[in-house]
């Protein structure tokens, strides 16, 4: 799982599926979730995983609206398909990334 700056970002997003995760390193729940979607990065080999630190790119964070972190989206070909806030279990995320791509 790749953590990107804004430029990358921009540059992933355009085409396939790709899953982000807006956190913080100083985030509680943040932690919880980081090695959850890290293991589902491994079941889903047809979605780009990425992670976006919301202190070091508050452009995205408020391009976005990022209000409370974590929060997840699955984007689709450049538009935001599902988007998920807080904690969740692994069961809760592959069910949300399932969703999502149906």
């Amino acid at each position: 799982m790749k953590k990107v700056n804004t430029q990358e970002f921009d540059q992933i997003i355009t085409s396939g599926i790709t899953l982000v995760d807006f956190f913080a390193d100083w985030c509680g729940p943040c932690k919880m979730l980081g090695p959850i979607i890290e293991e589902l990065d491994e079941e889903f080999p047809n979605i780009e995983f990425i992670k976006v630190n919301v202190d070091e790119n508050m452009d995205l964070a408020d391009r976005y609206g990022i209000m409370s972190i974590p929060t997840v989206f699955v984007i689709k070909d450049g538009n935001i398909v599902s988007t998920m806030q807080g904690y969740r279990d692994k069961s809760g995320v592959k069910a949300f990334i399932e969703n999502a791509i149906k």
